[in-house]
Order: structure tokens, then sequence, then C-alpha cells
């Protein structure tokens, strides 16, 4: 699974980042997003932030990607709303 965490303080600019990665995922939190974890949606996300986003970021603005391993026998903590989503989000080993 592929997590993108992001903080973006202008407001067009958070809208057009959260619009592009609903074409690859899940919206789990305001500013947290979870996609499939897959070599072509990895290069096709960083590309697109690379190439087209990354250079009208501020000094305030920030992008994590993190990457989960699919194989991992970890068990996934969830609490609260996150309780009644059905994927793993992130792996605690």
């Amino acid at each position: 699974m592929i997590v993108v965490a992001y903080d973006i303080s202008k407001t067009s600019k958070r809208t057009k980042f959260s619009k592009f990665l609903e074409r690859y995922g899940d919206r789990i939190q305001y500013s947290v997003f979870v996609c499939k974890n897959s070599k072509r949606i990895m290069e096709n996300i960083t590309t697109e932030i690379e190439h087209h986003f990354a250079k009208y970021f501020d000094a305030e603005d920030s992008v994590f990607v993190f990457t989960t391993c699919q194989s991992c026998d970890k068990k996934t903590l969830k609490y609260g709303n996150a309780s009644h989503y059905e994927k793993d989000v992130i792996y605690f080993g």
C-alpha cells in the first residue's frame, strides 16, 4: 500500500493536489490518501508530483509518500472511525 500525506498551505494548490490523488486512491483523512502499492502507480504519482506540483510548493508545503510491504505479516491497528475501514493502512512492527 502507498500512503500519501501532505500539508499544503494554499487552498488552490491543496485542492488540485487532492483531486490528483483521488485518481489513484482513497482519502482516509483530510490530507492522507491510501493507494494500491504497485510499481506503475508509484511511478505515476512520483512523476506527476515531480513534474507538475513540486515547482509550485512553498517552503511551508510538505508531501510524504510511504510504501508498505504487501507480504508483511503484521497487524494493522485502527481506532475510532478508522476501525470501520476494511483495508489495512499501516503495518506496525
